[in-house]
């Protein structure tokens, strides 16, 4: 099958002019972008639509990236992992092929110029949440249009995985303003995957503030006094507004967190906020955790101080050194035998759950003995 002798000469006209290009499948039309201008034709088949749309491609690919089979097969497979030359990029948004747009805003070369045509060959929420993990597009005008898209399309969104690395993108500094960061946050009560995305980018300053433990101004003398203490700065941190905010929140979506990618990274957030110096990464067992924290507690000086500085915050300490220590490798081992989501998944995570939810308990002041797991009925996929 052959083009059209005005399909072709068109498509050269084409370009040679435009910096972009875009094929819609459905009207047969072929759309150029030349600067703010539009330019489109339809399409004249001279056979079968998806073979002559293959050959749009393949004429369009020979012209731009002198690969006459059209988008090359080892491009195909780097179109995820960024690894697209900056010299290449421009050029690959000429050939009107789906898989070329999404090697450009996986690119870490992006810029706000290829991310506005990127952006104008295939407005995706997908792409939008794959150009605003780059920090150059962020900074730039495009990356308040990305997020704009996103905060309008959440609500649509059905995967949890998608609503979470929606808020955790569009929070970064300069995107959304306030009232559209505390409807986000409210949205958060019916829906607790979007609290993960505060929880990982905001976690010093969520929007729902909790008051200070009620024992804070008992202890914050004596851990004042250590000065340069990490280990008493951070329980500092916990007893006062920021850190019962942070727990309060982390043990409500721990409750009942949609689906495995939920679960993995409100373990990341948690042992992320903590931070501790030469943190023991990998621990696959709540008793691997525990012994590690029993060594650091018996071999670190500074630790040993601030047991005998506040003898009465020990448990504190050690609840502290444990949720730091904690990952999706507690996980893992779960996870690995199941793919329950839900209700299901919740019941065969207790075991992990709730000796951590104790722990948060511990540090809030609250009763220990009040958090229990809940049987419920729900939908099974095992």
């Amino acid at each position: 099958m052959e083009l059209s002798p005005e399909d072709a000469l068109r498509i050269n006209v084409l370009i040679a002019n435009a910096d972009a290009v875009r094929i819609d499948e459905n009207s047969m039309t072929v759309y150029g972008l030349n600067g703010e201008q539009e330019m489109k034709f339809p399409l004249s088949p001279t056979g079968r639509s998806d073979q002559y749309l293959q050959k749009v491609r393949e004429m369009l690919s020979s012209a731009v990236l002198d690969s006459p089979g059209g988008y090359p097969v080892f491009m195909r497979r780097w179109t995820r992992m960024g690894q697209i030359d900056n010299d290449q990029l421009d050029r690959l948004l000429k050939i009107g092929e789906p898989e070329a747009v999404m090697a450009v805003v996986c690119s870490r070369s992006l810029s706000n110029e290829l991310a506005r045509r990127a952006w104008w060959c295939a407005p995706y929420s997908e792409h939008a949440r794959r150009m605003l993990e780059n920090p150059a597009v962020v900074a730039e005008p495009m990356g308040k249009v990305l997020a704009d898209h996103l905060i309008e399309h959440l609500p649509f969104e059905t995967e949890p995985r998608d609503m979470m690395n929606t808020v955790r993108l569009v929070l970064q500094p300069g995107l959304i303003d306030d009232e559209q960061k505390m409807t986000l946050w409210q949205s958060g009560h019916r829906n607790r995957s979007y609290r993960i995305g505060f929880l990982e980018t905001l976690p010093h300053d969520l929007p729902q503030r909790e008051p200070a433990r009620g024992d804070l101004q008992q202890f914050r003398e004596a851990l004042t006094a250590l000065g340069g203490s990490y280990y008493a700065q951070r329980l500092l941190t916990l007893l006062d507004e920021e850190g019962q905010s942070f727990l309060a929140i982390a043990d409500e979506v721990m409750q009942n967190p949609a689906d495995q990618e939920v679960a993995s990274a409100l373990f990341n957030a948690l042992g992320r906020y903590f931070a501790l110096p030469e943190r023991r990464h990998g621990l696959r067992e709540l008793a691997e955790v525990e012994a590690e924290v029993e060594r650091r507690l018996a071999e670190e000086p500074a630790l040993q101080a601030l047991q005998q500085a506040v003898p009465e915050l020990a448990e504190d300490l050690r609840a502290m050194l444990t949720l730091a220590h904690v990952s999706e490798y507690l996980l893992n081992p779960i996870f690995g035998q199941t793919d329950a989501v839900g209700t299901v998944m919740n019941e065969k995570i207790e075991p992990v759950t709730l000796p951590l939810r104790r722990l948060i308990a511990l540090l809030r002041g609250q009763d220990q003995d009040g958090v229990s797991g809940r049987k419920r009925r729900g939908r099974r996929r095992e």
